[in-house]
């Protein structure tokens, strides 16, 4: 049985992994979010046995065994996938969702403007790297960022151009229907042409969870208004439910690195880049909900980082109140 694509993201996200384990082993913190017991599945008098609730696993250095929540319920109890999860589901009260035709469906066109996404991506990358880019490198490079932080977090540069990726996209094969349904290309009312929505900016990736890119933030070069613009809202993306290097962040928690909050992209890149590397940034819009949610997932106590003008001091304060 195969389930949407989120729903095992948001079922591990609501268990506590010490927890089940708990209900067949006798477990002993070792510290913060790990434990230590003997294991289950060989006879040991030594515990070999650990679970870590910040990385979601266990693992045992005698027999090897290794795995999540749906894992173990699945070796202790003899279970196969599909009924481990929904006894996970029950416990937690999360509904277990039935694929529709609808469903696949949705599914499938997601898939599809993944590829749409990451193609775009990739030539934002490479004009950076163009003559056409030369003003988005030469200031990343003013910024400090060396060519190896440009490569690592995929930077790139949209040309002033009205139909710059549209038309190399298309002629390529995607359709202008997905090139607007991803965000990429505006369609103006009154069947006038279709336009590049990112033009003359430096590009910024914005991934998902699973590091998948599935919206950009683009600085203007010059006098410009909005200074960033960001991608909006599509099947993939939703600017309220991720941040800025969330992807990033999540490892960064699961070795016990703190979770930093800083106001824009610029500020996270030069963060990772001093060693902070759980460092994330909201998208255009003051913390929400959906993201305070999202960083206590990682951290029990996430930091705030905004500019310490008077508009990082009151957006400091919201968050503070929305928390």
């Amino acid at each position: 049985m195969a389930f949407p694509p989120g729903f095992l993201d948001e079922l591990r996200s609501r268990l506590t992994l010490s927890e089940i384990v708990g209900r067949k082993v006798v477990l002993r913190r070792k510290s913060g979010a790990e434990y230590a017991g003997l294991c289950p599945f060989h006879n040991e008098k030594t515990p070999s046995f650990t679970v870590n609730d910040r990385k979601a696993f266990f693992h045992c250095f005698g027999c090897g065994e290794h795995g999540d929540a749906v894992g173990f319920i699945m070796k202790t109890e003899n279970l196969a996938f599909p009924e481990a999860v929904e006894k996970l589901a029950r416990e937690v009260g999360l509904a277990v969702p039935r694929a529709t035709p609808a469903e696949r469906e949705r599914a499938e066109r997601a898939a599809t403007l993944h590829e749409v996404v990451e193609q775009a991506a990739h030539w934002f990358e490479k004009q950076l790297r163009l003559p056409v880019g030369r003003h988005g490198l030469d200031y990343l490079r003013g910024r400090g960022l060396d060519e190896a932080t440009i490569d690592d977090f995929r930077l790139g540069f949209a040309p002033d151009s009205r139909d710059g990726l549209s038309g190399v996209l298309q002629r390529d094969g995607v359709p202008l229907d997905k090139l607007i349904e991803a965000g990429l290309v505006i369609q103006p009312d009154g069947g006038r042409p279709a336009y590049d929505r990112f033009r003359g900016r430096v590009m910024f990736p914005i991934a998902d969870r699973r590091g998948r890119i599935i919206a950009f933030g683009g600085r203007v070069m010059g006098p410009g208004e909005p200074k960033y613009l960001n991608s909006p809202e599509t099947p993939l993306f939703h600017k309220g439910a991720n941040l800025y290097c969330l992807d990033r962040a999540r490892l960064a928690a699961a070795k016990e690195v703190p979770i930093i909050v800083a106001e824009g992209y610029m500020d996270v890149i030069a963060l990772h880049g001093a060693g902070f590397t759980g460092a994330v940034a909201p998208l255009g819009t003051a913390l929400t909900e959906g993201q305070l949610g999202e960083l206590w997932k990682l951290a029990d106590e996430p930091y705030l980082c905004f500019d310490g003008d008077n508009a990082g001091r009151r957006a400091a304060g919201r968050a503070a109140e929305r928390a």
